[in-house]
């Protein structure tokens, strides 16, 4: 692998799967069952046309198969999505693809598959899409995080079933033209700067929106755009402080770039600080309760400023959380590495 940045682990057809996005590597990486030993290699390869390929659109152009630089990936009542950021598009595959090279049934952000444009080569609109990273299915909705554009998408119906559906929620900007940072002011209840990974359950939505070294929560599924009820990371909704490498960080988040919650608890990948923070219980408004990758709460090292072990973590960007186990992508480390919760 290579830099990582979503992980899926979870059922799909009656079997628990895991699936890669191999975000450097430009491709989805797809095992069929979930591995049971280091190093065993994936089943199926998306976005390249073999194994050992690599490169923007499979390294010769190919926008209808190839991807560039994938983030986010889903698997939702079998159908897998990818988000194809840097191709400021999203794919949705009808089952899980079981050979090389397939094509997407569904293309959401682009009018068709040549186009690769952000913002579909115009102005930010309700269909276009500017860095698309993140991606959840929560309460029967669909959401999508479009980063570049400074909101977050929803599609209230749940994973659209033609291109042509448009969001019918926009969370962070005041319309569908708009795309400044914070809603060109300081953050707010309802503002983000780098929204990236979300998370959800039947009645929350959580949003990383790691520009702001902050998770957002809201206690019900958002009708419209409207205030976050949960701050994490942060003392208050207007605050976006970064505290760069120093102690005693309990409290503090730098550069989330993931959140997950499997309905009682809540991991959040504390990126820039390498290590994982969980609360065991929601809603999440008191300290963590669980934490990965260092020693103790204040150290905040790359691989402990150590030597890189089982259990240390250099920028984990994606999380992913079915049952026992939990998935982390170690983008940092070029690898995923897998935790029993018991």
């Amino acid at each position: 692998m290579y830099a990582p940045r979503g992980v899926y682990l979870g059922p799909c057809g009656g079997r628990d799967v895991l699936v890669v996005a191999d975000t450097g590597n430009h491709r989805v990486m797809i095992w069929h069952e979930v591995p049971d030993r280091d190093g065993q290699p994936c089943d199926v390869v998306l976005g390249q046309p073999d194994a050992v390929s690599e490169g923007p659109a499979a390294g010769r152009g190919d926008t209808r198969s190839g991807l560039n630089l994938p983030t986010g990936v889903l698997i939702h009542d079998g159908t897998l999505v990818v988000a194809d950021a840097w191709h400021h598009r999203v794919l949705v595959y009808s089952a899980l693809p079981e050979t090389p090279g397939a094509e997407p049934d569904l293309i959401l952000g682009q009018p068709d598959p040549d186009a690769v444009e952000p913002n579909r080569g115009g102005d930010c609109g309700r269909d276009t899409m500017y860095w698309p990273f993140g991606l959840t299915v929560a309460g029967g909705r669909f959401y999508v995080a479009d980063t570049g554009n400074r909101r977050v998408l929803g599609w209230s119906r749940g994973l659209p079933a033609t291109a042509g559906t448009v969001p019918d929620l926009i969370l962070g900007q005041p319309d569908p033209a708009s795309r400044e940072e914070n809603r060109g002011g300081p953050p707010g209840p309802a503002s983000f700067r780098w929204p990236h990974g979300l998370g959800g359950t039947a009645e929350r939505l959580f949003v990383a929106d790691a520009g702001n070294h902050r998770v957002l929560g809201w206690a019900s599924h958002p009708e419209r755009d409207a205030d976050a009820d949960l701050v994490l990371g942060q003392a208050d909704f207007g605050s976006a402080a970064e505290l760069p490498y120093v102690p005693q960080q309990a409290g503090m988040l730098r550069f989330p770039y993931a959140v997950v919650s499997d309905g009682d608890s809540l991991a959040v990948a504390d990126t820039a600080n390498n290590r994982i923070l969980m609360w065991d219980q929601l809603p999440a408004a008191g300290p963590a309760t669980v934490l990965l990758g260092q020693p103790g709460f204040g150290p905040n090292g790359e691989n402990r400023w150590s030597n890189l072990t089982r259990d240390s973590l250099c920028w984990p960007y994606g999380l992913s959380l079915s049952g026992d186990l939990l998935a982390v992508a170690d983008s940092g480390n070029n690898r995923v590495v897998l935790w029993s919760r018991s």
